[in-house]
């Protein structure tokens, strides 16, 4: 496809028809401020932070579509002026305890404070006592802190543009405006399905998982709970899962996740989980090697083939496991007697 080249700051940028002037910059290594923008929803410029001056007009970079020979400054005492205004308006009303926020040192709204420079004798001045409105914890995976929030609505649109669910959507008007679920309910009680999508793009500290901690490391894997195969990254502390991030190169997921496989895991370190073959010896549960446990299983199996035996297969293997499993079962076993968790 034939490219379009625009002029960003002097420098000329190429990017693909139909690209926004702010996706254009952002590609070509331009930071332009922006906090409502995110790559996979439609753009709605209510951040007011990525402004930038076209043709002498000052105009939101997210909604103007990239042109051939299109002249862009995204510097100017116009533009930082009325950046740092947007930017104050949200830090005046937003929790500023920064260091004790899941999202520090990850977040949006301090990127962009970093940026235009923000005044804090100025923002003390313009802060006026608010009221603590209370953490909707009800989720068994995420909390939503309103306080935290900016309204930028990427939740919301994230809900029903992606997963087409609407669980989320703006409520009450003016200062009073706050994200919530139908009827103000807690999310608990919503036709929220917990993915976690509006969790992995909320900009800031409003929507975070439970009990997070940064991750020392990440590894890349498959998720292991169905054959679909989505790809992700684990974040490890020590020898525990701590996080989990969609991979968006992956071409099987591009980055989403469902419930089960953001939230999923916490049966990996569980102090129940078995990591040792069981095999009952007078009447009793004792540890055992593989050999004697395959060996066992195999001995058994020569008892039970035909009718008397029965396969139920895993929703945590692969497609190919699974298909394996129903194979031996009918051409080793001699019987059609196969079943399969999902189906329950």
């Amino acid at each position: 496809m034939e490219k379009i080249t625009l002029t960003i700051d002097g420098m000329a940028v190429e990017t693909e028809p139909g690209s926004s002037v702010l996706k254009a910059a952002l590609d070509a290594g331009i930071y332009i401020p922006h906090l409502c923008h995110h790559e996979d929803l439609e753009p709605v410029g209510v951040c007011r932070l990525c402004m930038v001056e076209i043709e002498g007009r000052m105009v939101f970079s997210c909604l103007v579509p990239a042109e051939d020979g299109l002249v862009v400054r995204t510097e100017s005492p116009a533009i930082n002026n009325a950046r740092r205004v947007a930017a104050e308006l949200l830090i005046v009303n937003h929790n500023a305890d920064c260091l004790a926020c899941a999202k520090n040192n990850d977040c949006k709204l301090q990127e962009i404070a970093a940026y235009v420079g923000i005044d804090s004798e100025r923002i003390e001045r313009l802060r006026v006592p608010k009221e603590m409105l209370p953490v909707d914890d009800s989720n068994p995976f995420f909390d939503y802190d309103p306080n935290q929030c900016v309204l930028c609505g990427i939740c919301v649109r994230t809900c029903d543009q992606l997963q087409g669910v609407a669980a989320l959507d703006f409520a009450y008007r003016g200062y009073r405006t706050k994200i919530s679920t139908f009827g103000d309910k807690p999310i608990a009680e919503s036709v929220c399905e917990s993915c976690g999508e509006c969790v992995s793009r909320c900009p800031v500290g409003a929507l975070v998982p439970k009990n997070f901690q940064q991750p020392a490391r990440e590894t890349r894997t498959i998720c292991p709970y169905c054959g679909v195969g989505c790809s992700f990254y684990l974040g490890e502390r020590g020898n525990r899962i701590v996080s989990v991030r969609g991979d968006k190169q992956s071409p099987v997921n591009k980055g989403s996740l469902c419930v089960k496989g953001r939230f999923g895991h916490d049966f990996v370190g569980h102090p129940d989980r078995l990591t040792t073959p069981l095999i009952k010896r007078n009447g009793r549960l004792e540890e055992a090697t593989w050999d004697e446990a395959l060996d066992l299983v195999a001995e058994k199996f020569s008892q039970y083939k035909g009718d008397r035996f029965a396969a139920c297969a895993s929703a945590k293997c692969t497609n190919e496991e699974n298909y394996l499993i129903q194979k031996f079962t009918r051409a080793v076993m001699g019987t059609n007697s196969v079943d399969h968790c999902a189906r329950l």
